[in-house]
């Protein structure tokens, strides 16, 4: 069961004391949003299962991945053409501009391409997901599907987190790719570094870790961003206004662990 009821305390006498109350129902938060998130992982093996809900995981992997790869087609390339330029330039006043394709490769596998996969799908897919659920928390509709003895986070959730899961580290990997051909453009057309020494050069640096490494990130990253949508979408409150807070704050959370978990992830798998 989801519990939307509002949690009434005392004022605060003291600035410490309000500090402390907002620390604790911060973690209180964090709890709720990962146990609808273990909730939701869970499930995922029953809806597979079930032909109905296989259904819903493709639209949703439609509406997430498919809808997304414009935006994410913009992105990639000129990521990889940015850091083609900016790298080149600093390698190009020591002469070593031929290995402009190493820097943008493992930029890519490693930090950048799961990571703006993951900023554009908080964008576009998570905003969507909270103002959805939220939509739906402040109708009613969600309580209405309770009574019905159905469960909200296997009905709602789950087909979403199901498609995100498939679906992000899928993007990271085609941003990743869009970003190595952007970066060897700007390589041929400004920096005169001929197109098989680009890539040959990228393919000689690029290890199987940082490809691994990277689509885990991007897994990781699909698992947050759902969770926190969903969660804000199901603790919805005051109608309208609180859709829009709701998206808000998913869209602003789903940043911030993003760039806590990639630094998080790297250090476990790199050492200094």
């Amino acid at each position: 069961m989801i519990t939307r009821e509002p949690v009434y305390t005392d004022a605060a006498a003291t600035a410490w004391d309000g500090l402390w109350r907002a620390a604790l129902l911060g973690l209180a938060d964090i709890g709720r949003a990962g146990t609808l998130t273990a909730q939701a992982l869970a499930g995922m093996p029953l809806m597979l299962l079930a032909r109905r809900r296989r259904h819903e995981w493709v639209r949703q992997m439609y509406q997430m991945g498919i809808k997304s790869l414009p935006v994410i087609s913009v992105v990639g390339m000129f990521t990889g053409m940015i850091l083609g330029l900016q790298v080149g330039l600093e390698l190009r006043r020591f002469n070593q501009e031929i290995y402009i394709g190493s820097a943008v490769m493992v930029s890519l596998l490693r930090e950048m391409g799961p990571f703006m996969t993951a900023l554009i799908l908080a964008a576009c897919v998570g905003s969507s997901m909270a103002a959805q659920i939220g939509t739906m928390t402040v109708n009613d509709e969600v309580a209405a599907l309770e009574i019905m003895s159905i469960d909200p986070v296997r009905f709602l959730m789950t087909p979403r987190m199901a498609a995100m899961v498939v679906m992000t580290p899928l993007l990271s990997f085609y941003t990743c790719v869009l970003g190595v051909i952007g970066g060897g453009i700007v390589g041929l057309t400004q920096l005169n570094v001929p197109w098989e020494q680009y890539i040959s050069m990228a393919m000689d640096i690029a290890r199987m870790r940082d490809l691994y490494v990277g689509l885990f990130k991007a897994l990781v990253f699909g698992i947050v961003i759902t969770g926190v949508s969903c969660y804000e979408g199901f603790t919805t409150r005051q109608g309208a206004v609180g859709v829009g807070q709701a998206t808000r704050r998913s869209v602003i959370t789903s940043f911030l662990l993003v760039l806590i978990l990639g630094y998080t992830i790297t250090r476990m798998f790199y050492d200094l």
